[in-house]
């Protein structure tokens, strides 16, 4: 049965056939159906949508919408997670790579041309930054990582902003959930207009500049002193969509942070104890959140009050046991039978 749905229904609990909607609606209404209905479409079968009554074989029991939302969010989650620690690993091998090449950086091997070019010094990155600003034309998409922007980040910047609104190109950036609190960010987007849409995370990847999605700049070193120049249309193609699927996930800046639906524990307590669990230290999760280790250390104190830890082996336990070690799921309630 296995193969025979496969050949006949290759998709996934995303986009289900026509024949197979019909039956899971049918089910989720009625609250069962019998097995007979499935044999047409063992997709359901396949993807779990459906699974035999324990109190009668001959019936099938739908998975409730909730379960199917979330294991949906779930899997885009993992594969956003996944690009991010892609997108880290790629970063730090070109900073190996230029720092063993660096020599020859100034002279290109015949027929290598600039699809990644090698930005060292501040200038050279600003430079940069404005030939890549005064080509754009349509779009720019950014990542901007860390927590409240200073305000002398927002003005260096100032120009070029200024510059590309006057040519009606679009602006999408993406900030963490604490940089909603700086003011010169909420001045910047006042200034900026309807020119600019900003969407806010938990946590993004490092810093990222995208024009015209042909053209990428990221950084090449911690202290952000190198940065890389990427033109290689595979390389930006990539970035595009680990941008794209962030952005889905973030969250519009004039909305509200949701509910984490735990009493007690706030929706950045959530985060840390996401991060917690994933076996970071204090200092890697302030720094992927934005804020202070000192703040971070703050809010691990109370999330511990809050669940009854004694121990930060026991808080791991306690993360575990209410559910804070994943995304925030919707809550499942349960399905009534019919019949």
């Amino acid at each position: 049965m296995s193969g025979h749905g496969t050949e006949e229904h290759p998709h996934g609990a995303d986009r289900l056939c026509g024949a197979g909607d019909r039956v899971y609606a049918r089910a989720v209404r009625r609250g069962r159906v019998p097995r007979t209905d499935a044999g047409p479409v063992p997709c359901l079968l396949e993807l779990a949508l459906l699974h035999p009554d324990p109190d009668d074989m001959d019936w099938l029991v739908p998975t409730s919408p909730q379960e199917v939302m979330a294991r949906l969010l779930r899997g885009v989650y993992d594969e956003v997670s996944e690009s991010r620690l892609r997108v880290g690993s790629a970063v730090a091998a070109f900073d190996r790579y230029a720092g063993l090449g660096r020599d020859l950086a100034a002279a290109p091997a015949p027929g290598e041309g600039t699809a990644i070019r090698v930005l060292d010094g501040l200038s050279r990155i600003q430079a940069a930054m404005d030939e890549a600003t005064e080509a754009c034309t349509t779009e720019v998409l950014t990542v901007q990582p860390g927590g409240i922007r200073r305000e002398a980040e927002l003005t260096e910047g100032l120009h070029r902003a200024l510059a590309l609104r006057g040519r009606g190109v679009r602006m999408r950036d993406l900030y963490t959930h604490v940089a909603r609190h700086g003011q010169g960010l909420l001045n910047y987007l006042e200034l900026m207009g309807d020119t600019v849409e900003a969407r806010t995370l938990d946590e993004v990847i490092d810093r990222l500049i995208l024009f015209d999605r042909t053209v990428a700049i990221i950084p090449a070193n911690t202290e952000r002193t190198m940065a890389l120049e990427l033109r290689h249309p595979a390389l930006v193609a990539y970035l595009v969509t680990v941008f794209e699927r962030l952005w889905r996930l973030a969250l519009p800046l004039t909305a509200p942070l949701p509910d984490t639906g735990i009493e007690g524990i706030s929706h950045r307590e959530r985060a840390i104890a996401a991060l917690l669990a994933e076996g970071h230290q204090d200092a890697v999760i302030a720094e992927r959140l934005g804020i202070s280790v000192r703040t971070c250390r703050a809010h691990i104190a109370r999330l511990s009050e809050t669940l009854g830890a004694a121990s930060r082996t026991q808080l791991g336990v306690r993360i575990a046991q209410v559910g804070l070690d994943g995304p925030a799921r919707p809550p499942a309630p349960p399905v009534q039978r019919v019949g």
